[in-house]
């Protein structure tokens, strides 16, 4: 994932007087559909952003499921994650991914072998009072599996494994047996959670339509497939899920000029001097989200979590999305709202329930 910079807004006041409010677009926006989610997280200084909104999405669908309302662990799935990542890095003589970022994947993956925790049996960090960083967690297993890499000289061992699982006890604890007086894996399944009946989808031109294929991007250093649909049709989903009670996951690019999480709005302006204000957006057309691909223009710097559709005061359609930069920054306590262009150009990948696509495209894709 890329680094990427929260924007603060600075203030300066004189003492005594009270906090400005964070600025707002001048977009309104009227909700359509408002799916019932839980509070808003803060990923911290860590490159996780794929375990929160995919862990925010999990916690969505059990309380779809007429489940209850849970605060899960994320670090639960980042603590399973990198012990696969490592060996797959080793494995390539370290020609792979190894970093902090991922996809959504890889929560579904460590469900499905080691099941769900919630925050209280697995907070990730020796200190609650303190806010996560893993700044030094990261260096150090690279480190660790550079130095195994480069200097041996006969078939692997099982040691570097081993001394990463304790790099990793140490930064974010041991894991637990049993959570709530059950195994990880009885907790997923009580909770209704399938990792089998999640999806991938994305669209692009260079691979056949209604085909999976392995998205080419940095943080799917598993090599998962996803199901490619012409562009309309991933919309369709989009929109069919939300319709329909559904929530899903997205990945895609937030560096953009108007992509402002501060704002509370994502666009593709036609005119660029209106700024964040109701306007007429670009067309988006399959050849410029394909050219935005190829160019790095639009890039998976991030995954967050769509709960919602609404409206502005010209009809145009904005998708509600919940981020993990916490609440206190940004002009929605949390979330944004991109609109219908922004999600066709600059959308890399969703994941969601397979009972939320439309049956046509269910059946075209071979889904059961």
């Amino acid at each position: 994932m890329k680094k990427l910079q929260l924007l603060f807004l600075a203030t300066a006041i004189a003492i005594g007087a009270v906090a400005q409010e964070e600025p707002k677009s001048t977009i309104e926006f009227t909700p359509v559909h408002d799916i019932k989610t839980t509070p808003v997280k803060s990923q911290d200084r860590t490159g996780t952003c794929w375990s929160y909104s995919t862990t925010s999405f999990v916690e969505t669908e059990i309380i779809r499921l007429g489940g209850p309302e849970l605060d899960l662990s994320e670090m639960y799935f980042v603590r399973y994650a990198y012990p696969e990542k490592a060996r797959l890095y080793v494995m390539a003589h370290g020609k792979g991914n190894f970093s902090e970022g991922g996809q959504a994947h890889d929560v579904m993956n460590v469900i499905r072998q080691h099941g769900i925790a919630t925050e209280a049996a697995f907070p990730g960090r020796r200190d609650v009072t303190k806010p996560h960083n893993h700044s030094e967690l990261a260096s150090s297993q690279k480190a660790l599996l550079d130095n195994f890499i480069k200097g041996r000289k006969a078939a692997p061992s099982p040691v570097w494994y081993e001394v990463q699982g304790a790099v990793l006890d140490i930064y974010l604890g041991e894991v637990p047996e049993t959570v709530e007086g059950k195994t990880p894996q009885q907790f997923a399944q009580d909770m209704k959670i399938n990792p089998d009946d999640y999806v991938e989808l994305t669209s692009y031109t260079h691979h056949p339509y209604y085909k999976a294929f392995n998205l080419e991007v940095p943080d799917n250093w598993s090599n998962d497939h996803y199901y490619n649909l012409p562009l309309n049709e991933l919309m369709e989903v989009m929109d069919n899920a939300l319709a329909n009670g559904y929530s899903f996951v997205w990945d895609g690019d937030v560096s953009e000029k108007f992509f402002s999480h501060k704002l509370g709005a994502a666009i593709v302006p036609a005119d660029e001097e209106k700024g964040f204000a109701p306007q007429e957006e670009k067309e988006i057309t399959p050849e410029v989200r394909q050219e935005a691909f190829l160019s790095w223009q639009s890039t998976d710097d991030h995954l967050m979590h769509i709960t919602g559709l609404s409206k502005d005061q010209d009809g145009t359609p904005y998708y509600k999305t919940k981020n993990s930069w916490g609440t206190d920054r940004g002009a929605y306590e949390g979330y944004l709202y991109m609109s219908e262009s922004y999600m066709r150009l600059h959308t890399v990948a969703i994941m969601v329930h397979k009972d939320a696509l439309p049956k046509a495209i269910k059946k075209q894709l071979g889904i059961k």
